[in-house]
């Protein structure tokens, strides 16, 4: 199975939307003598759920010395431009996790924390707050890349094997803050995640409870070895007797092929996708647009908002996943997308031209 982000979603460089959290930092379910006997079960379900990942969280740091895992996640502040393109959707100023990878400070991040930014700040073991260089942007995945400007005092996380997680294994979701923002976790499931902002993963990892403070959050195995940098809060972490809240990961194996290539250039050395600049939604088995990017390829063609899409290039659009695959399959950046797309109650064609979306970004480039 697969899952999309939805409007009650947070998600990641397209825009941020975010399911609103009560002043726990959770989001609220009450449970009363009205509500449905599965939702009830659902929330029986989530309840367990909670209680294994808090026991499992117990006996991992009861097993093994974990001081240098915790300390590996610090803090991490972005402030951005307000004449950025993501500024409007992500804000201007930006906050989250880091997890340091190497000894000299080399920090691993999601993305959309420091897309466009003009300023990043860590805060390090000793609270002091230590400027950072933006390395690399990698959208295909979601990873970031900084590095300190000095090293940040406290340890650094090895990167383990995403690969090898499967469904009820456990693990450890780690915010900075050390053990008070750490929470144990357990994986609920593997699958496709399709993000709206033309995003997709063919592996996702997702675990249950939720962690509130999920942005560049460090996934961590019982091995005390990364396999997964926190990305977004979802709805549907588990599928089984209705969906239960959750959070999802970029798995860390696919940070290894292209590491190399993000420390000496900033991008992958993988050839550039096409991109629409298109906000789209599934609804009834269809492919909708919701929105297009100012300025961006599909605005310049003339979609609109609330156009369905048909077909791309002549093969039908079966759903968000498929739409971004028949469309990367068309070449480079500059293919023409022909779109077939139902307007009301007529159908039209859409040609598009399609972009970069690095040249349309406003990104700092690297000192170095």
């Amino acid at each position: 199975m697969r899952s999309n982000v939805t409007r009650n979603s947070q998600l990641n460089a397209g825009g941020v939307r975010a399911r609103k959290p009560d002043a726990g930092g959770n989001a609220a379910i009450a449970l009363n003598s009205q509500i449905p006997l599965r939702f009830r079960r659902t929330l029986s379900v989530t309840l367990v759920f909670t209680l294994m990942a808090m026991f499992l969280a117990v006996e991992a740091f009861a097993q093994q010395r974990m001081d240098g895992v915790l300390s590996s996640v610090v803090r991490l502040r972005a402030e951005v431009p307000g004449d950025a393109r993501t500024a409007a959707s992500l804000g201007q100023v930006r906050e989250g996790n880091g997890v340091v990878i190497d000894d000299s400070g080399l920090v691993l991040t999601i993305g959309y924390l420091i897309l466009e930014a003009q300023s990043v700040s860590l805060f390090a073991a000793d609270g002091d707050e230590v400027s950072a260089e933006i390395l690399a942007y990698d959208h295909a995945t979601g990873f970031g890349l900084v590095r300190a400007s000095r090293p940040l005092g406290g340890g650094h996380v090895k990167l383990g094997d995403s690969a090898a997680l499967t469904e009820e294994d456990r693990v450890l979701v780690i915010g900075h803050g050390g053990i008070s923002s750490t929470l144990g976790a357990v994986i609920a499931s593997r699958r496709e995640f399709a993000g709206y902002w033309e995003y997709l993963l063919d592996n996702a990892i997702y675990t249950v409870p939720p962690h509130p403070n999920w942005g560049g959050a460090a996934l961590v195995n019982p091995s005390g070895e990364l396999v997964g940098i926190g990305s977004l809060i979802v709805n549907d972490a588990v599928e089984a007797n209705g969906a239960l809240p959750g959070n999802m990961f970029v798995p860390i194996n696919l940070l290894k092929p292209i590491f190399a290539d993000l420390l000496e250039s900033g991008r992958a050395s993988t050839p550039r996708r096409p991109w629409l600049g298109m906000l789209t939604t599934e609804s009834y088995g269809r492919v909708i647009v919701t929105s297009v990017t100012p300025g961006g390829p599909s605005s310049q063609a003339g979609l609109e908002p609330g156009d369905v899409l048909l077909e791309v290039n002549g093969e039908a659009v079966p759903d968000m996943a498929g739409l971004f695959r028949k469309v990367w399959s068309q070449g480079q950046p500059g293919a023409e997308i022909l779109l077939k797309v139902l307007r009301g109650t007529d159908v039209v064609g859409v040609t598009v031209t399609s972009g970069d979306r690095y040249q349309y970004l406003k990104l700092k480039p690297r000192s170095h």
